[in-house]
């Protein structure tokens, strides 16, 4: 068993926010596409973007190229915390039980990638929320990142700030558990080939293949945590448009069809893949600081 190993955690963050930073309007077309056609709901009924390229094209048109960045600070500021939080967890728990990456195997993998992943997004959840709401509102909501946060305080109370929580943990298990074991996975298998040796070519196509796997899993969860972390609660303490997690996954599939839990699955693919990659290849190299 090795020692905490302080190193994980501080790259981890570092190479979140810089993938973040770099696909982030992806992020906030996925998040426009998601929450949009929903029939309980007046202000998001309308269907205004046809794709994702479409939606790219409207915001920028129409909003400016600024509300393409709508979100960015919680943004960053969930990646510090939760890149962190899930990356050192991550590694920290695989060096508990084996000390060699050569050792470790897909149960281990995925088993630690479910637990980082369930508690980082717990602890993450507030900025996720304040993400997704300056995201879909994009021009129309007025102050900064403290404003709105101090707003939503305010408005929900703090029921509001963990609003979506186990759907948030859900999908970080989900995707942790399925990204970073296939990461692992990949690269080990590409190296032990002997085709590939540990190098930036082996980090991008595990990567791609992580990205991918990921979004699959995710993309229905992500939908349903979307809407319900994008509703406000009313005067009365009851939400405004879903009961609750079953409630708004049933209401999207009956009003909408079961193609609806792939909403937004393209940029959603299409950002998980860029970010995957900036994100591996920068911590990989990051590994390799003489610290």
């Amino acid at each position: 068993m090795s020692a905490l190993n302080w190193k994980p955690f501080v790259y981890g963050g570092l190479a979140s926010v810089t993938a973040e930073c770099g696909t982030f309007p992806i992020d906030l077309t996925k998040t426009r596409l998601q929450v949009q056609g929903q029939m309980n709901d007046a202000k998001f009924k309308e269907i205004r973007y046809r794709g994702m390229l479409h939606a790219l094209m409207r915001i920028g048109k129409e909003e400016g190229l600024r509300a393409l960045y709508s979100g960015i600070a919680p943004a960053m500021l969930r990646q510090a915390s939760y890149g962190t939080i899930k990356i050192g967890t991550y590694q920290s728990l695989k060096r508990l039980f084996v000390d060699h990456p050569e050792d470790e195997t897909l149960v281990l993998n995925v088993c630690c990638g479910i637990l980082s992943g369930v508690v980082s997004s717990c602890i993450a959840n507030p900025t996720d929320v304040l993400k997704i709401r300056m995201q879909a509102q994009g021009s129309l909501i007025q102050g900064g990142m403290i404003g709105n946060f101090i707003n939503i305080y305010q408005q929900e109370g703090a029921r509001g700030l963990w609003k979506g929580v186990s759907l948030t943990a859900q999908r970080a298990a989900i995707v942790v558990g399925v990204e970073l074991p296939v990461y692992d996975i990949t690269k080990k298998h590409l190296i032990m080939s002997g085709y590939m040796g540990d190098t930036v070519y082996t980090h991008f196509l595990s990567s791609l293949a992580c990205g991918l796997a990921g979004a699959l899993a995710s993309n229905p969860v992500d939908v349903v945590r979307t809407r319900m972390m994008n509703q406000k609660i009313v005067g009365d303490g009851s939400f405004s448009a879903y009961k609750g997690t079953m409630d708004c996954l049933m209401q999207t599939w009956k009003n909408e069809g079961f193609i609806a839990l792939y909403k937004g699955f393209f940029p959603n693919w299409l950002r998980l893949g860029p970010w995957n990659v900036i994100f591996f290849v920068t911590y990989e190299q990051l590994k390799r600081l003489d610290l």
